[in-house]
């Protein structure tokens, strides 16, 4: 069978694994990245079914605020449980629309998996609290409920485990869900949405409390526009963000925007080298380098920089670049030849800026002209220039000497991104020092890891441009509903806060 059948084949019986179909039609296509060609076609909606689909969440919402939230939980933990039974299934899609790497693939429905059962246990514990009120005979305490709509907008990078992030913790707070996914990844986004479909059906949850809309930009807007969503959850590019977040204010709406990242990590003198080498390494060439939370810059002392760029070169070198079904592949594709355009673009201009390119940047040749497959490149540079303060998503690292500490940290602080950061030392002082209020300016900084592979039990979010939204664990499930300040009188005085007498 010619391999692009064989990926087909591959496409149709996971999404059928998961009982879900393509509606016959031309609006979308879904294009594997392992070799370029298409998969499969279906039927998109327009603005009026996204407005359609806004409503009967509504109307769901209006019902599901009033379930107890152990028993909201209860979808979630059966979702759960058939994301686990499909988890090869859903896997596949992944490999195929995004061109992860298997193991990859199967950690993001994992990370699917974890979330529900992180969301599971929240369903039991999303607790207000009580103060101590200034008047006798009374108590204040704060409660929270649902907010209302919650619209997810994903991006194609992680199909699945940002829409269950989001999704299963907006579902136990109370909310009901509209999801636009990537234009990129709409076969994940079907079997995802069938699978929700399947749970809401078995525990008899409200039938619109989940709507999947595969649409197009423009018709999407009205996921911002719109005052019954309440809250609008995006993943995507610092550019989108900069156009949505003005709009979903303009209407007091609530938004949760994680956006680009321009991660480094710190190479202090003393830290163990071969660890910091396999950390930067699955940071920076995971996926492609196409997570938010990809290894961008490299920042070492000055007395380390040849040990650590003579080691990173042979561990690029040595990666296998090709097909992400390949047991022994370690990088996949790029998503599209925009993305291989973008990385040449930037590799001229670090070029063009002094920078000197150690190894990597040359297409491979894997699966023929269509298909997008680069070496991971690795460039010193003198100093952090425009180019490095710029995201390229994409294989792409550069590095950076430093001669101390506090100018480390400011060269790691000095982009407009404050997603992620690593520093790699044995000294303590060094480590907590980049972890105070005067060190890295990022939602998440890491010692002696690398910046990616966040786990769900803590939020996940940036500052700056990185967007400022925290979603899945921690208290992340604030951003899904809202706050109301409650005082009782039980006394049979009405006394006034602050001493004010009237009357």
């Amino acid at each position: 069978m010619p391999i692009h059948d064989a990926l087909v084949k591959r496409a149709a019986e996971a999404l059928d694994a998961c009982g879900a179909t393509a509606a016959y039609g031309t609006d979308w296509t879904s294009r594997t990245p392992i070799d370029g060609a298409a998969l499969v076609s279906g039927a998109g909606v327009g603005r009026d079914a996204v407005e359609e689909a806004v409503r009967a969440a509504h109307v769901a919402f209006l019902a599901w605020r009033t379930v107890p939230a152990p028993a909201r939980g209860a979808l979630v933990k059966r979702l759960g449980q058939l994301v686990e039974s499909h988890k090869s299934a859903l896997a596949d899609l992944i490999t195929l629309e995004v061109g992860k790497i298997r193991s990859e693939a199967l950690g993001e429905v994992q990370e699917m998996i974890d979330v529900c059962d992180l969301a599971v246990g929240l369903s039991r514990q999303l607790e207000g609290r009580t103060m101590p009120s200034e008047r006798p005979g009374h108590r204040l305490m704060e409660t929270w409920h649902p907010a209302g709509v919650v619209a997810v907008i994903s991006a194609f990078n992680f199909p699945a485990a940002v829409w269950a992030w989001n999704t299963t913790i907006a579902l136990v707070c109370g909310d009901s869900v509209v999801w636009k996914p990537s234009e990129l990844t709409p076969l994940t986004s079907l079997a995802c949405s069938e699978l929700m479909e399947t749970a809401i059906l078995e525990v008899g949850a409200p039938r619109d409390l989940h709507r999947l809309v595969l649409t197009d930009r423009e018709s999407a807007s009205v996921l911002l526009d719109d005052r019954r969503v309440a809250v609008v959850s995006a993943t995507g590019s610092e550019r989108m963000g900069a156009e949505i977040a003005p709009r979903i204010a303009a209407r007091f709406g609530r938004a949760i925007l994680e956006l680009g990242g321009n991660n480094a990590a710190i190479v202090a003198p003393s830290a163990d080298l071969d660890l910091a080498v396999r950390g930067i390494v699955f940071a920076a060439a995971g996926t492609a380098g196409q997570r938010c939370t990809s290894m961008r810059r490299v920042i070492v002392h000055r007395s380390k920089v040849d040990a650590v760029v003579g080691r990173l070169a042979s561990s690029f070198q040595g990666l296998r670049v090709g097909d992400p079904f390949s047991p022994d592949t370690l990088v996949g594709p790029l998503i599209n030849e925009s993305a291989f355009d973008r990385m040449q673009d930037s590799l001229t201009r670090a070029s063009a800026l002094g920078g000197k390119l150690v190894t990597g940047g040359s297409r491979v040749d894997v699966a023929g002209a269509e298909s997008f497959y680069v070496r991971p490149a690795l460039v010193t540079m003198p100093r952090q220039a425009d180019i490095v303060r710029e995201e390229t998503f994409a294989p792409l690292l550069y590095i950076l000497a430093y001669d101390d500490l506090e100018e480390a940290i400011a060269i790691q602080n000095d982009v407009p991104q404050g997603l992620s950061s690593s520093i790699f030392t044995l000294d303590q002082r060094e480590a907590e020092m980049f972890m105070s209020a005067a060190g890295s300016d990022c939602g998440i900084v890491n010692v002696n890891i690398g910046t990616s592979g966040a786990e769900i039990g803590g939020a996940f979010g940036g500052e700056k441009s990185s967007g400022g939204g925290r979603e899945s664990g921690s208290d992340s499930w604030r951003g899904y509903m809202r706050r109301a300040t409650n005082t009782i009188n039980y006394s049979s005085a009405l006394p006034l806060a602050q001493g004010v007498t009237f009357g």
